[in-house]
């Protein structure tokens, strides 16, 4: 791994000229104490023993790298592997970053945990540890993805954690995260707010992607078993971006392996109708670099520089910024990033359906519906791994009416 890679973040938490800390002095004391507890777990081995002993016996890592033999003979292009998250404990990546922060909260003696949650994934994650470790659990999700997850909202309250509906705004996951930051700023003492992406002020950033790059390093094992050497290619789909950042991490510094990171190209390329940060290149309008929600990084603003509104059909790509580390990448051109509209990620759910009998979520969808329109151009010899990051049930009343 090459040393810019090791590098960052930096000692303020920037990935070259994002990221960082933007919050009220209220927050600085918390997030340094934050920062140090972070600091000893990682250095501690009995942490990392029991973050391992819960991701294998509760979650069930390690996930398979499944050779994806019909559509790899549907598309006629290169060998592809899914990276099965979608067969985690609670169906997402989410569950990786919820057990390490939720043991994180215990080791810091904070009780109880808040969390924000746009498709649910993440939510129902924080939940699930939260009943598993004994701690209090507070979800805030905005009331336009409470209706479009309702399946996820009764399965949080089942779980014992109270959901609290966000009616301002988009009533979407930026409006989530607002509410939950308001919570943790009045109640910092008895309280962790475990963020769900790589996103918000130093060391989120860096604490969610350590905690989702299990993905990447085992996909990069299994994949030297399979084929013996790395793969050319990766996709994932980018909404905050910790399933993406967790693939991607582990090949930073392998400069043969190209990147592809697929955010939500909605219903057209005009303010409001899509949630399309970095792929600006395809005519996405919006993007400029600024602050949201505690840190530096693109994110989708009016003329006046207000927050724009999005949309996708996929509640989890639903979000106006991305994380800074993403950022980064596609300022260093290390990654790709490029988007997918509603109509081709429903197709691409229904594709995978019945070629390879997995329903992906309809966030994981764009990143199939991407790697569908790219596969002929690309060599037989070729190898891909796709990051499947969720499984569809969530989406099953969206895809209903939808199709």
């Amino acid at each position: 791994m090459s040393t810019a890679t090791q590098a960052v973040p930096d000692a303020r938490g920037r990935y070259g000229a994002f990221g960082g800390r933007y919050v009220p002095e209220t927050l600085v004391a918390p997030l340094e104490e934050l920062e140090r507890a972070y600091a000893e777990a990682r250095a501690d081995r009995r942490f990392q023993e029991e973050l391992d002993s819960l991701l294998h016996n509760f979650a069930g890592r390690p996930t398979p790298l499944q050779f994806a033999a019909r559509l790899t003979e549907h598309l006629g292009g290169p060998r592809i592997y899914l990276k099965r998250e979608d067969l985690l404990h609670t169906g997402a990546h989410k569950i990786n970053n919820c057990l390490g922060q939720g043991l994180l909260a215990s080791r810091m003696g904070k009780r109880r945990i808040i969390a924000e949650t746009g498709a649910g994934q993440h939510g129902v994650a924080t939940a699930t540890v939260a009943a598993r470790l004994g701690l209090e659990c507070v979800v805030y999700m905005g009331t336009e993805d409470m209706e479009r997850q309702r399946l996820n909202v009764f399965r949080m309250k089942l779980l014992g954690a109270e959901v609290r509906g966000v009616d301002s705004g988009s009533r979407t996951l930026k409006d989530a995260i607002n509410e939950a930051m308001r919570d943790w700023v009045t109640n910092v003492r008895t309280t962790h707010y475990l963020l769900g992406s790589v996103l918000g002020a130093h060391p989120y950033p860096q604490i969610v992607r350590d905690f989702q790059v299990v993905i990447g390093n085992e996909a990069r094992e299994q994949i030297l078993r399979a084929e013996g050497r790395l793969p050319d290619w990766l996709f994932a789909c980018v909404g905050g971006g910790s399933n993406s950042i967790g693939l991607f991490h582990a090949f930073l510094g392998d400069a043969a392996v190209k990147m592809v990171g697929v955010e939500a190209g909605g219903r057209g390329h005009g303010p409001g109708e899509h949630a399309a940060r970095l792929a600006a290149a395809e005519g996405y309008l919006g993007a400029k670099p600024g602050v949201l929600q505690g840190t530096y990084t693109y994110v989708l603003q009016t003329s006046d520089g207000q927050i724009s509104t999005t949309h996708s059909v996929s509640a989890g790509l639903d979000y106006p910024a991305v994380g800074p580390e993403h950022a980064w990448l596609a300022a260093e051109g290390r990654a790709e990033y490029t988007a997918v509209g509603d109509d081709a990620a429903v197709d691409a759910a229904r594709t995978l359906a019945r070629i390879e009998g997995i329903i992906p979520a309809l966030e994981s969808a764009h990143a199939v519906a991407k790697l569908i329109r790219r596969a002929p151009k690309m060599k037989g010899e070729e190898i891909v791994i796709l990051n499947l990051s969720g499984r569809g049930d969530k989406d099953m009343d969206i895809l209903a009416r939808y199709v």
